[in-house]
């Protein structure tokens, strides 16, 4: 938008991570709804991370409410379900925090959901600490394909990549783990954009994918507040 020799006309955004906090409160209700957690886990959640008819999923300080999260943050990323296409089988089988293969281990957890609950943060940063050899990986995902076709020397040499750089991966955890993130939500950058009204936006998400799921970008939208020219339809 800054950038004059920029033509930019538009923009499209999909599966977006619009706002953490959006997106963790309405995971909560995405997996209940879905029928993932049940009816004593979603009592417990109720009880200890709501208050006057709102609810609090994203930094509740609630120790009981921190023990039922964490229970949907299992069930969600490491019970086997495939957070990126529920009704999908999950490649690989049921995920783990982490795993062990030769002398790496490899962790699966991505760090965007749930980023607010105390294990979250330490667990990562002791991995780092320990000095151990660390491959991050995509759960229930096949990366294969990929990773032999970007590590062929003659791929590797046909897009000029010099020979001492290391290995290709889908994910790096070293720079995972270290990436600053600058946006705890987009809200702001989404209203400049509105407000020049020069600009059409449109947002999507698939309606089974868990890892940006398209109720936190509906609230997103909605908390924009922006005038509706045209309702939902079929």
């Amino acid at each position: 938008m800054q950038d004059p020799s920029m033509n930019l006309q538009g923009l499209a955004v999909g599966n977006g991570l619009s706002s953490y906090e959006q997106n963790d409160n309405s995971l909560v209700y995405f997996a209940y709804y879905h029928g993932l957690l049940g009816n004593r886990l979603w009592s417990s959640l109720q009880t200890h991370c709501c208050s006057q008819n709102t609810c609090n999923f994203y930094d509740n300080k609630d120790p009981e409410c921190v023990t039922s999260l964490q229970e949907v943050s299992r069930i969600v990323g490491n019970s086997g379900l495939n957070i990126y296409n529920l009704y999908a089988p999950c490649a690989g089988g049921v995920p783990g925090h982490l795993r062990f293969e030769k002398d790496t281990v490899v962790v699966q957890d991505l760090g965007n959901l749930f980023t607010r609950l105390p294990i979250k943060r330490t667990w990562h940063q002791a991995l780092l600490r320990s000095g151990v050899r660390v491959h991050m990986d995509p759960p229930c995902t096949n990366t294969t394909a990929p990773s032999t076709y970007l590590n062929n020397p003659f791929v590797r040499k046909a897009l000029h990549i010099p020979e001492q750089l290391p290995h290709w991966d889908l994910c790096n955890f070293l720079v995972n783990i270290q990436y600053r993130r600058l946006y705890q939500s987009m809200n702001s950058q989404y209203l400049k954009l509105l407000a020049t009204q020069k600009y059409r936006i449109l947002l999507y998400n698939g309606d089974v994918d868990m890892a940006c799921n398209f109720l936190g970008d509906e609230w997103f939208v909605d908390s924009l507040n922006q005038k509706v020219r045209q309702g939902s339809w079929p």
